[in-house]
């Protein structure tokens, strides 16, 4: 529980104080990068932490995790300049690749499929209070203090997770000689990088028809399809395909894409949108995107008691109905901005997510044997973190053409910022509702699964 804090109270502290930094060190259009830059990070680092905590144990992968992101927390804060803080991010990032996964992978080995129903209701309580502790922090470092806070306050945290790990979890593995896959990590590093940077630079470094917009995009696709040969090559592929050749795997993995892509969508542009378009304080537009992540955990308490109940899929398929009112709401009343209304919206998508996100991802959990769950584990996480990372930099691509259109002068007066904002938020809003569809078909694709027996 307090390993999951360290990311949970990252998911929401820094976007409130975006704004706040964009004017301290500048770069309103590379602002995008602070969150993609973050996800890609941790997405490519994923699958390898979850290979080796298959072969050398869960524990030493989640404190070297916890290390890396004490290091990125400390470099963030101390960043003189918006490429820096960009770069120093990457490394919180790799550490994260390792924290969330194995904390999640760590209940998986621990308790049944039916007593996670009920453990669910702890690990959702950390979310419930990180949901109301981030954005509230955020807040308050960004208006009264520094933005800077935001991350040495992770310093304590980190300490105190490794110091409970190292005395309360004790675990045996059988010891193993293991061979890291260095060239397949290479290949799809490299390709992601390439694909985002074609993503969130088109348009604005270069045009979307030039030559190295499309040498990003092509070159980036034939590393995936390298990356493909050689995962079907190496002894042990650090994110094996067969994980994609299950229709239950595969089903769930496209889920979360979808999960990571909205999450990242609400986060990233709810505050920069309440605080651009009405001149929100960053502690109220904060406390307003809390209410996803106060909904989502309430939803994923309670979805232990549901999919046990009626299946896996079937809850999956009802938190996505709450998702798209919840987006369709946003989109439909983005001209006329409102504090409550842009709250409520939140709240209801995070209903949503928390009743796919946990059900999705303990499918597929129960599905596999304790030597293949991180693995497992492992890549329905990389999913929703690519997802978060390619959709965080398709809104910013969105988002920065349509800045661009207005023009720099436009965009940057006191009378034309609001606009543009509020115009830019929106069409982010729109694409957030397409992401949601798209979801949807993902879940009813899902096959059914035999119910869980709940305890007598």
């Amino acid at each position: 529980m307090l390993t999951t804090g360290l990311v949970a109270i990252d998911a929401t502290i820094l976007a409130t104080a975006v704004p706040t930094i964009v004017k301290d060190l500048g770069g309103f259009a590379q602002f995008p990068w602070l969150f993609s830059i973050y996800l890609l990070a941790q997405a490519v680092s994923v699958p390898v932490y979850a290979k080796l905590a298959d072969t050398v144990g869960r524990k030493p992968i989640v404190l070297v995790g916890i290390g890396l992101f004490l290091l990125g927390s400390v470099l963030c804060g101390l960043a003189w300049s918006m490429p820096a803080l960009i770069a120093f991010r990457a490394v919180q990032g790799l550490g994260a690749g390792a924290v969330q996964p194995m904390a999640v992978t760590i209940a998986g080995d621990i308790y049944t499929v039916v007593e996670r129903a009920k453990v669910q209701g702890y690990l959702a309580s950390v979310w419930a209070v990180s949901s109301v502790v981030g954005p509230t922090l955020g807040g308050v470092f960004s208006q009264f203090l520094s933005w800077r806070w935001i991350f040495f306050v992770n310093i304590p945290l980190c300490i105190l997770a490794s110091a409970m790990l190292l005395r309360a979890f004790q675990e045996t593995v059988v010891p193993r000689r293991h061979r890291i896959d260095f060239l397949g990590a290479g290949l799809l590093t490299t390709a992601l990088s390439l694909l985002i940077l074609a993503v969130l630079e088109g348009g604005q470094a270069w045009a979307w028809n030039s030559p190295q917009s499309i040498g990003a995009f092509g070159l980036g696709v034939l590393l995936l399809v390298g990356f493909g040969f050689a995962e079907r090559r190496a002894a042990e592929p650090v994110l094996p395909l067969w994980v994609f050749r299950r229709h239950l795997l595969l089903s769930s993995a496209l889920v979360s894409v979808g999960v990571g892509a909205i999450l990242i969508g609400l986060t990233s542009f709810v505050p920069t949108y309440l605080e651009g378009a009405l001149g929100t304080v960053p502690l109220i537009a904060g406390l307003a995107l809390a209410a996803l992540t106060i909904g989502w955990p309430i939803s994923a308490s309670l979805s232990g008691r549901l999919y046990l109940r009626i299946g896996f899929r079937s809850t999956a398929l009802i938190g996505m109905v709450f998702v798209i009112f919840g987006v369709v709401t946003l989109a439909a009343t983005s001209g006329t901005p409102s504090v409550a209304l842009v709250a409520a919206s939140c709240f209801v998508v995070g209903l949503g997510l928390g009743l796919v996100a946990t059900p999705t991802l303990i499918a597929a959990q129960s599905s596999v044997a304790w030597d293949e769950r991180g693995v497992v584990t492992g890549a329905n996480l990389f999913s929703r973190s690519v997802g978060s990372a390619v959709g965080v930099a398709i809104f910013g691509a969105v988002a920065n053409g349509i800045f661009l259109a207005a023009g720099s002068s436009a965009a940057r007066s006191s009378s034309g910022y609001p606009a543009t904002v509020e115009a830019a938020s929106g069409a982010v809003f729109l694409a957030l509702v397409v992401i949601a569809a798209l979801t949807v078909a993902a879940a009813i694709s899902m096959p059914r699964t035999p119910r869980q027996k709940s305890p007598a």
